[in-house]
Protein backbone atom coordinates (compact mmCIF):
# COMPACT_ATOMS: atom_id res chain seq x y z
CA UNK A 1 0.00 0.00 0.00
CA UNK A 2 0.96 3.13 -0.67
CA UNK A 3 0.38 6.45 0.29
CA UNK A 4 -0.45 9.18 -2.40
CA UNK A 5 -2.32 12.88 -1.51
CA UNK A 6 -2.53 11.60 1.80
CA UNK A 7 -4.91 8.94 0.82
CA UNK A 8 -4.38 5.24 1.14
CA UNK A 9 -4.23 3.53 -2.16
CA UNK A 10 -4.67 -0.07 -2.10
CA UNK A 11 -4.43 -3.04 -5.29
CA UNK A 12 -6.92 -5.34 -5.79
CA UNK A 13 -5.79 -8.52 -4.00
CA UNK A 14 -6.81 -11.92 -4.01
CA UNK A 15 -7.61 -14.33 -0.83
CA UNK A 16 -8.07 -18.13 0.03
CA UNK A 17 -9.21 -20.18 2.17
CA UNK A 18 -8.48 -23.16 3.19
CA UNK A 19 -9.14 -26.54 4.63
CA UNK A 20 -9.12 -29.78 3.04
CA UNK A 21 -12.66 -31.11 3.59
CA UNK A 22 -14.16 -28.68 5.58
CA UNK A 23 -14.55 -25.74 3.77
CA UNK A 24 -18.23 -24.48 3.30
CA UNK A 25 -20.23 -21.80 1.92
CA UNK A 26 -20.84 -20.69 5.21
CA UNK A 27 -17.04 -19.60 5.58
CA UNK A 28 -16.61 -17.40 2.75
CA UNK A 29 -20.17 -15.50 3.79
CA UNK A 30 -17.75 -14.87 6.88
CA UNK A 31 -14.98 -13.57 4.92
CA UNK A 32 -17.03 -11.57 2.99
CA UNK A 33 -19.35 -9.90 6.04
CA UNK A 34 -15.24 -9.12 7.83
CA UNK A 35 -14.16 -7.73 4.34
CA UNK A 36 -17.46 -5.85 4.62
CA UNK A 37 -16.61 -4.32 7.86
CA UNK A 38 -13.20 -3.04 6.64
CA UNK A 39 -15.15 -0.76 3.81
CA UNK A 40 -14.19 -3.09 0.93
CA UNK A 41 -15.29 -4.98 -2.09
CA UNK A 42 -15.55 -8.66 -1.80
CA UNK A 43 -16.42 -9.97 -4.83
CA UNK A 44 -18.00 -13.57 -5.83
CA UNK A 45 -16.32 -16.73 -3.99
CA UNK A 46 -14.91 -19.39 -6.64
CA UNK A 47 -14.35 -22.79 -5.57
CA UNK A 48 -11.07 -24.17 -6.29
CA UNK A 49 -12.51 -27.70 -5.02
CA UNK A 50 -15.73 -27.42 -3.21
CA UNK A 51 -15.34 -28.21 0.29
CA UNK A 52 -11.54 -27.66 -0.01
CA UNK A 53 -10.33 -24.53 -1.26
CA UNK A 54 -11.71 -21.36 -2.64
CA UNK A 55 -10.51 -17.75 -4.04
CA UNK A 56 -11.96 -13.86 -3.19
CA UNK A 57 -11.40 -11.19 -4.90
CA UNK A 58 -11.26 -8.07 -3.18
CA UNK A 59 -11.11 -3.90 -3.56
CA UNK A 60 -9.82 -1.24 -0.81
CA UNK A 61 -8.58 -3.30 1.73
CA UNK A 62 -4.33 -3.89 1.97
CA UNK A 63 -2.84 -7.14 2.32
CA UNK A 64 -1.83 -6.87 6.27
CA UNK A 65 -4.78 -5.70 7.09
CA UNK A 66 -7.06 -8.31 5.77
CA UNK A 67 -5.20 -11.03 6.36
CA UNK A 68 -5.39 -9.81 10.21
CA UNK A 69 -8.74 -9.44 10.40
CA UNK A 70 -9.86 -12.69 8.31
CA UNK A 71 -7.73 -15.09 10.44
CA UNK A 72 -9.37 -13.44 13.64
CA UNK A 73 -12.39 -14.49 11.81
CA UNK A 74 -12.34 -17.38 10.54
CA UNK A 75 -9.16 -18.94 13.30
CA UNK A 76 -10.22 -22.29 12.29
CA UNK A 77 -8.69 -21.93 8.48
CA UNK A 78 -5.42 -21.33 6.46
CA UNK A 79 -6.05 -17.69 4.50
CA UNK A 80 -3.68 -16.69 1.97
CA UNK A 81 -3.91 -12.71 0.97
CA UNK A 82 -2.10 -12.33 -2.34
CA UNK A 83 -1.67 -9.36 -5.01
CA UNK A 84 -4.20 -10.09 -7.83
CA UNK A 85 -2.20 -8.79 -10.42
CA UNK A 86 1.14 -11.08 -9.55
CA UNK A 87 1.75 -14.33 -11.39
CA UNK A 88 -0.41 -16.97 -9.52
CA UNK A 89 1.51 -19.91 -10.48
CA UNK A 90 5.34 -19.30 -9.06
CA UNK A 91 8.07 -19.69 -11.41
CA UNK A 92 10.56 -20.78 -8.37
CA UNK A 93 10.11 -22.67 -4.62
CA UNK A 94 12.65 -21.86 -2.62
CA UNK A 95 11.99 -23.57 1.01
CA UNK A 96 13.44 -24.65 4.42
CA UNK A 97 13.87 -27.99 5.20
CA UNK A 98 13.75 -28.39 9.28
CA UNK A 99 10.53 -28.19 10.62
CA UNK A 100 9.03 -27.09 7.33
CA UNK A 101 9.76 -29.98 4.23
CA UNK A 102 10.48 -32.42 7.52
CA UNK A 103 8.96 -32.81 10.36
CA UNK A 104 11.88 -32.53 12.88
CA UNK A 105 14.87 -30.71 13.78
CA UNK A 106 17.79 -32.94 12.21
CA UNK A 107 20.51 -31.43 14.78
CA UNK A 108 18.01 -31.92 17.70
CA UNK A 109 17.56 -35.69 16.93
CA UNK A 110 21.53 -35.97 16.04
CA UNK A 111 22.53 -35.02 19.34
CA UNK A 112 19.70 -37.74 20.76
CA UNK A 113 22.31 -39.89 19.79
CA UNK A 114 24.61 -38.60 22.41
CA UNK A 115 22.55 -37.99 24.81
CA UNK A 116 22.61 -34.45 24.50
CA UNK A 117 18.67 -33.52 22.97
CA UNK A 118 17.35 -31.52 25.45
CA UNK A 119 20.34 -29.14 25.81
CA UNK A 120 20.85 -28.97 21.91
CA UNK A 121 17.41 -28.59 21.64
CA UNK A 122 16.45 -25.23 24.08
CA UNK A 123 19.32 -23.80 21.88
CA UNK A 124 17.52 -24.51 18.73
CA UNK A 125 14.09 -23.19 19.74
CA UNK A 126 15.68 -20.22 20.58
CA UNK A 127 17.69 -19.54 17.33
CA UNK A 128 14.44 -20.37 15.45
CA UNK A 129 12.76 -17.89 17.78
CA UNK A 130 15.20 -15.21 17.20
CA UNK A 131 16.97 -14.91 20.36
CA UNK A 132 20.19 -16.12 19.24
CA UNK A 133 22.95 -15.53 16.98
CA UNK A 134 22.25 -18.01 13.96
CA UNK A 135 25.74 -18.57 13.30
CA UNK A 136 26.81 -18.64 16.97
CA UNK A 137 24.46 -21.30 17.93
CA UNK A 138 24.71 -23.54 15.61
CA UNK A 139 28.58 -23.69 16.16
CA UNK A 140 27.99 -24.00 19.76
CA UNK A 141 25.70 -26.73 19.13
CA UNK A 142 27.83 -28.78 16.39
CA UNK A 143 30.12 -28.56 19.07
CA UNK A 144 28.50 -30.79 21.08
CA UNK A 145 28.79 -33.79 18.57
CA UNK A 146 32.60 -33.59 18.16
CA UNK A 147 33.66 -37.15 18.67
CA UNK A 148 30.85 -39.17 17.11
CA UNK A 149 30.92 -41.34 14.88
CA UNK A 150 29.76 -40.29 11.49
CA UNK A 151 27.90 -43.58 10.74
CA UNK A 152 25.42 -42.22 13.49
CA UNK A 153 24.23 -39.54 10.93
CA UNK A 154 22.48 -42.22 8.35
CA UNK A 155 21.38 -43.56 11.00
CA UNK A 156 19.86 -40.56 12.43
CA UNK A 157 18.15 -39.66 8.79
CA UNK A 158 16.68 -43.73 8.30
CA UNK A 159 15.50 -43.71 11.60
CA UNK A 160 13.79 -40.06 12.55
CA UNK A 161 13.69 -37.53 9.46
CA UNK A 162 10.45 -38.08 8.00
CA UNK A 163 9.00 -35.69 5.31
CA UNK A 164 6.11 -33.15 6.30
CA UNK A 165 3.16 -34.21 4.35
CA UNK A 166 2.30 -32.81 1.27
CA UNK A 167 6.05 -31.75 0.58
CA UNK A 168 6.62 -34.25 -2.20
CA UNK A 169 3.21 -32.78 -3.97
CA UNK A 170 4.04 -28.87 -3.72
CA UNK A 171 7.50 -29.31 -5.45
CA UNK A 172 7.03 -32.43 -7.81
CA UNK A 173 3.57 -30.23 -9.03
CA UNK A 174 5.25 -27.03 -9.18
CA UNK A 175 8.19 -28.64 -11.10
CA UNK A 176 5.46 -30.35 -13.43
CA UNK A 177 4.40 -26.98 -14.36
CA UNK A 178 8.10 -25.51 -15.08
CA UNK A 179 8.85 -24.61 -11.69
CA UNK A 180 12.59 -24.57 -10.70
CA UNK A 181 13.13 -25.79 -7.03
CA UNK A 182 15.77 -24.92 -4.34
CA UNK A 183 16.37 -26.94 -1.16
CA UNK A 184 18.15 -24.27 1.47
CA UNK A 185 19.04 -25.36 4.87
CA UNK A 186 20.73 -24.37 8.16
CA UNK A 187 20.91 -27.86 8.95
CA UNK A 188 23.39 -30.20 6.94
CA UNK A 189 24.53 -31.02 3.24
CA UNK A 190 24.42 -34.77 4.75
CA UNK A 191 20.61 -34.93 5.47
CA UNK A 192 19.60 -32.05 2.85
CA UNK A 193 20.87 -34.34 -0.38
CA UNK A 194 19.00 -36.99 0.62
CA UNK A 195 15.43 -35.00 1.35
CA UNK A 196 16.08 -33.22 -1.97
CA UNK A 197 16.24 -36.25 -3.92
CA UNK A 198 13.52 -37.90 -2.12
CA UNK A 199 11.33 -34.78 -2.47
CA UNK A 200 12.37 -34.06 -6.13
CA UNK A 201 14.21 -30.29 -5.66
CA UNK A 202 16.59 -29.25 -8.38
CA UNK A 203 18.59 -27.69 -6.39
CA UNK A 204 20.03 -27.99 -2.42
CA UNK A 205 22.26 -25.87 -0.41
CA UNK A 206 23.50 -26.21 3.07
CA UNK A 207 25.49 -26.92 5.78
CA UNK A 208 28.55 -29.06 5.83
CA UNK A 209 29.62 -31.14 8.93
CA UNK A 210 33.65 -31.70 9.34
CA UNK A 211 34.47 -35.36 9.08
CA UNK A 212 37.96 -36.56 10.18
CA UNK A 213 39.01 -40.34 10.50
CA UNK A 214 34.89 -40.96 10.69
CA UNK A 215 34.18 -39.14 13.05
CA UNK A 216 32.80 -35.53 13.28
CA UNK A 217 35.48 -32.62 14.51
CA UNK A 218 32.96 -30.21 16.20
CA UNK A 219 33.11 -27.71 13.40
CA UNK A 220 31.00 -26.46 10.47
CA UNK A 221 32.90 -25.57 6.97
CA UNK A 222 32.26 -22.09 6.17
CA UNK A 223 30.52 -20.05 4.94
CA UNK A 224 27.64 -20.96 6.70
CA UNK A 225 24.08 -20.83 5.39
CA UNK A 226 22.38 -18.57 7.48
CA UNK A 227 19.56 -16.11 6.90
CA UNK A 228 21.36 -13.77 4.56
CA UNK A 229 22.77 -16.79 2.41
CA UNK A 230 19.12 -17.93 1.86
CA UNK A 231 17.90 -14.86 0.84
CA UNK A 232 20.83 -14.10 -1.25
CA UNK A 233 20.04 -17.89 -2.91
CA UNK A 234 16.36 -16.52 -3.54
CA UNK A 235 17.84 -13.25 -5.26
CA UNK A 236 20.64 -14.97 -7.72
CA UNK A 237 18.59 -17.28 -9.18
CA UNK A 238 17.48 -15.05 -11.56
CA UNK A 239 13.69 -15.06 -11.39
CA UNK A 240 11.51 -12.34 -11.41
CA UNK A 241 10.78 -11.52 -7.67
CA UNK A 242 7.05 -11.63 -8.07
CA UNK A 243 7.37 -15.09 -9.49
CA UNK A 244 8.51 -16.88 -6.68
CA UNK A 245 7.56 -18.39 -3.42
CA UNK A 246 9.38 -18.90 -0.23
CA UNK A 247 8.49 -21.01 2.97
CA UNK A 248 10.02 -21.40 6.21
CA UNK A 249 9.52 -21.64 10.12
CA UNK A 250 12.10 -19.69 11.63
CA UNK A 251 13.68 -16.49 12.36
CA UNK A 252 16.67 -17.53 9.85
CA UNK A 253 13.99 -17.72 7.17
CA UNK A 254 13.08 -14.26 7.64
CA UNK A 255 14.91 -11.97 5.31
CA UNK A 256 14.04 -14.82 2.56
CA UNK A 257 10.64 -14.63 3.19
CA UNK A 258 10.14 -11.02 3.10
CA UNK A 259 11.77 -10.75 -0.31
CA UNK A 260 9.86 -13.26 -2.13
CA UNK A 261 6.96 -12.56 -4.22
CA UNK A 262 4.97 -14.58 -1.78
CA UNK A 263 6.45 -15.70 1.36
CA UNK A 264 4.89 -18.24 3.42
CA UNK A 265 5.13 -19.27 7.17
CA UNK A 266 4.67 -22.64 8.02
CA UNK A 267 3.73 -23.64 11.29
CA UNK A 268 6.52 -21.42 12.22
CA UNK A 269 7.61 -19.17 15.40
CA UNK A 270 5.56 -15.94 16.18
CA UNK A 271 8.50 -13.55 14.30
CA UNK A 272 8.35 -15.54 10.88
CA UNK A 273 4.56 -15.93 10.86
CA UNK A 274 4.33 -11.37 11.19
CA UNK A 275 6.90 -11.21 8.86
CA UNK A 276 5.85 -13.72 6.21
CA UNK A 277 3.29 -12.32 3.47
CA UNK A 278 0.66 -15.30 4.98
CA UNK A 279 0.94 -18.28 7.09
CA UNK A 280 -0.08 -21.75 7.16
CA UNK A 281 -1.71 -22.50 10.41
CA UNK A 282 -3.35 -25.88 9.78
CA UNK A 283 -2.85 -27.71 6.99
CA UNK A 284 -0.21 -29.48 5.22
CA UNK A 285 2.22 -27.98 2.47
CA UNK A 286 -0.44 -28.95 -0.23
CA UNK A 287 -2.08 -25.40 1.15
CA UNK A 288 1.06 -23.27 -0.84
CA UNK A 289 -0.29 -25.37 -3.62
CA UNK A 290 -4.22 -24.36 -3.51
CA UNK A 291 -2.49 -21.02 -3.06
CA UNK A 292 -1.20 -20.98 -6.55
CA UNK A 293 -4.42 -21.96 -7.75
CA UNK A 294 -4.05 -25.78 -8.62
CA UNK A 295 -6.73 -27.65 -8.46
CA UNK A 296 -6.66 -31.49 -7.17
CA UNK A 297 -6.92 -33.10 -10.27
CA UNK A 298 -3.81 -30.90 -11.00
CA UNK A 299 -1.46 -32.42 -8.11
CA UNK A 300 1.41 -34.16 -9.27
Amino acid sequence: MTATMGRSVTTPLLITLVAEGALSAGDAAVASDALHGLGAAPGRPAWIDPGDALDLGVTGADQPTTRAVLEAALPHLDIIVQPADAPRRKALIIADMDSTMIQCECIDELADYAGLKAEVAAVTEAAMRGDLDFAAALDARVALLAGMDAAVIDQCRRERVRLTPGATTLVRTMAASGAHSILISGGFTAFAQPVAAEIGFAAVHANVLRIADGRLTGHVERPIVDAAAKRAALLGAGFDLAATLAVGDGANDIPMLEAAGLGIAFHAKPRAAAAAAAAVRHGDLTVLLRAQGYARRDWA
